[in-house]
């Protein structure tokens, strides 16, 4: 049966196209399926079904852009040292630089990445504390977030009670697809990603390093002890990342200036009706014993009778 040749002409190749999806396909066959006896379609009614097919094609390709959100947590800067209390209930904050979890900046970076790129229409970042929370929502803000959350608390907030509360955020704001840093460098628990996905029942891709999307699907690679291991994640899904998935970018100055009009919901976690009461107990802190300085040996055989009699590790 020959094809339309007036006013267009259907190539053949056309109808091989690499999206074989059932949306795709779905249109393919109606765009082709009535020529009549003479296999030609009056120009009108062949345009239309021409823009239909390519307009299915590039819906199942592009994807719907999603929403994304981005846990950011107020930690003591990485560069200041840390001191223990004098009654040893904690380290102290008074007076103490603060920023954001360096793990969460690379989970603000990715999520923006992907605003950029048009895999994701927006970005939320939510943060868990003190008032001044708000100062490291700024600065998600600045980095290219769209606007945040602040559940103001001055109670502790352990990883489950950070989990029920960022399941009542997605309950409410319904995001597809949600990133945190890996851990936090204040307690290094590495657990409230997973406790989330848990909660939440989807899928998770933890210690990310480098992140694909491809439709309804991400295709996360994560290290291990063999190597690299990549892992398909049907969304909803949470990620947690890792250092080497990207390099946050620094805020600029204009940015730093519309971060201050963009908007930040405040609520508390009575609002959403979840107990944040803590199920551990510290007992004390203390800091790590020094190190004692270094001894040289003057043969093998010294060496030897050191590591087995005083540091018995033979």
């Amino acid at each position: 049966m020959p094809f339309a040749t007036t006013p267009f002409h259907w190539h053949k190749p056309i109808l091989t196209h690499p999206a074989r999806t059932p949306i795709v396909q779905r249109e393919k066959r109606w765009a082709l399926g009535n020529y009549g006896a003479t296999g030609v379609m009056t120009s009108r009614r062949l345009r239309l079904r021409i823009i239909r097919f390519y307009a299915a094609v590039f819906l199942v390709c592009a994807g719907n852009p999603m929403k994304v959100l981005v846990a950011v947590k107020r930690v003591v800067d990485y560069n200041v040292k840390i001191r223990v209390k004098s009654d040893q209930t904690g380290v102290e904050t008074a007076n103490v630089k603060m920023s954001m979890n360096p793990f969460d900046e690379i989970a603000v970076e990715q999520a923006v990445r992907m605003r950029e790129a048009g895999t994701a229409e927006e970005v939320i970042a939510v943060s868990m504390g003190p008032s001044q929370s708000q100062e490291t929502i700024r600065t998600a803000l600045a980095m290219g977030a769209d606007r945040g959350i602040l559940l103001e608390t001055d109670d502790e907030l352990q990883p489950l009670a950070v989990a029920k509360l960022m399941r009542a955020i997605v309950d409410k704001e319904n995001p597809n697809l949600v990133i945190v840093g890996k851990q936090a460098i204040d307690d290094d628990s590495n657990q409230t990603g997973q406790m989330l996905a848990a909660l939440l029942g989807w899928a998770q891709g933890t210690f990310a390093s480098e992140l694909k999307f491809n439709g309804e699907t991400v295709n996360c690679t994560r290290e291990v002890d063999g190597g690299l291991e990549t892992l398909a994640l049907k969304m909803p899904a949470v990620i947690t990342t890792d250092l080497r998935l990207n390099e946050p970018r620094y805020a600029s100055l204009p940015n730093i200036m519309k971060a201050k009009k963009k908007p930040i919901d405040t609520m508390s976690p009575s609002d959403l009706g979840v107990d944040t009461a803590p199920r551990l107990t510290t007992l004390n802190v203390t800091e790590p014993a020094g190190r004692e300085a270094g001894v040289i040996v003057d043969s093998v055989a010294e060496l030897v009778e050191k590591l087995k009699n005083e540091a018995k590790v033979i």
